[in-house]
């Protein structure tokens, strides 16, 4: 009995989720997947895209399994699963998912932080009201994360960071930045970390965009010059940044899985339809490209079987686990995959830069290309996931330490 009504529970949040949709998310965003990335690049909303953004934040449902005391949605994961399909049914885009607050330091300070810290940070970030970055790399310390060097001193009243970030997604945009410094520098490297929430609106901190292949620049360098955080600005214990940044990677694995709200792209086969040629009986003719598009579409299918399966199994389908590294490397694989057979199948209609014989969404593809090379390596290298998958989830002999 409690199953029958749990499923006429869900049956009428599908019912109000889809009428609420269906009544605030702008006609003029639908079919239009390039917006919700754009929003990762730093587009400043406006008109639709900030109504929406708006409506999604005094809602909840941008942050949907936060708790609603912080702003979230307080919606249970089996909720929160059937507003992802009505938004997927609609082609509508989660406008706050593309933030590192929301996938990366908000369920950090969640898991960590004070009732003082959650109730400063999480209501403002659930509102998608200020942009959060991650300062983890520095130019010496990448992959071997705890041999960074950024120094934290205590001032009494404050704390003093001086050093330098790189890859710091988003800063040049930031509001905050939560990064790992070294408190303790005779420490082990891995024993003399804490976790500091700085404030990036001073001189003390100077950003530099980093060019890339692709066009935009998401990535900066960025440089504390005897910058200052609040006493209050330590999330968790003083020199045990380690566990808070690991957990803080659990959380952006997961959000790299593939698992995101947002619209759904326009199926490869019916693209291949558009630009190759077609047999008598309608299939693609080359028989090799036929092939490999068909394992594609399978590997595709099976990574989304495997996502459900880890959020059914979980007691809380936005917990990170360990897991988020066996779905990071396999979204990576289908994601650039699929962008390098949408390449070959445009042709050289899809190694346009700009133009007017070039569609928009054929520009779009040979960025998204080069963009996406970087898959492989933010968030945790494919070579660092299969670490952890070998030791943490295999059992396999720990020889090293990683992040």
């Amino acid at each position: 009995m409690a199953d029958i009504a749990g499923g006429v529970e869900l049956e009428a949040f599908r019912t109000e989720a889809r009428s609420w949709l269906e009544a605030n998310f702008p006609a003029s965003l639908r079919g239009r997947p390039g917006v919700a990335s754009a929003l990762m690049d730093g587009l400043v909303p406006e008109g639709d895209v900030l109504a929406w953004k708006q409506a999604m934040g005094a809602k909840g449902w941008g942050t949907p399994t936060w708790p609603a005391e912080y702003g979230g949605g307080g919606l249970s994961p089996q909720q929160a699963r059937v507003l992802q399909q009505e938004m997927g049914r609609i082609g509508a885009f989660n406008p706050l998912t593309f933030g590192m607050g929301v996938t990366m330091i908000g369920p950090t300070i969640l898991d960590y932080g004070t009732e003082e810290q959650k109730r400063q940070h999480i209501p403002p970030i659930a509102r998608g009201e200020v942009r959060w970055c991650v300062g983890y790399s520095e130019p010496n310390a990448g992959s071997d994360l705890a041999s960074l060097q950024m120094k934290c001193e205590d001032a009494g009243d404050h704390w003093v960071i001086t050093g330098q970030k790189t890859w710091t997604s988003g800063a040049q945009y930031s509001d905050w930045c939560g990064a790992l410094v070294r408190t303790d520098p005779s420490a082990k490297k891995h024993d003399g970390i804490s976790f500091m929430l700085i404030d990036m609106h001073q001189p003390a901190i100077e950003t530099r965009p980093i060019a890339l292949i692709a066009g935009a620049s998401p990535f900066c360098e960025t440089f504390f010059t005897e910058a200052t955080a609040s006493k209050d600005g330590l999330l968790g214990k003083l020199n045990g940044g380690w566990t808070v940044g690991k957990r803080l990677l659990q959380h952006e694995r997961a959000s790299q899985t593939g698992g995101s709200t947002g619209p759904k792209p326009l199926a490869l086969h019916a693209v291949a339809k558009r630009y190759v040629e077609l047999d008598a009986e309608g299939r693609i003719a080359d028989t090799d490209l036929r092939t490999r598009l068909t394992q594609h579409l399978m590997d595709a299918k099976v990574h989304g079987l495997t996502l459900a399966r880890v959020a059914a199994e979980s007691k809380d389908a936005s917990g990170a686990t360990t897991t988020a590294s066996i779905l990071k490397n396999s979204a990576t694989n289908v994601a650039q995959t699929r962008a390098e057979l949408t390449l070959e199948i445009m042709g050289h209609q899809g190694l346009g830069w700009e133009g007017d014989t070039f569609a928009p969404e054929e520009i779009e593809t040979v960025r998204s290309w080069l963009g996406g090379k970087a898959m492989s390596i933010y968030g945790g290298s494919v070579e660092i996931q299969n670490n952890i998958i070998s030791k943490r989830i295999l059992g396999l002999p720990d020889t090293t330490q990683s992040s």
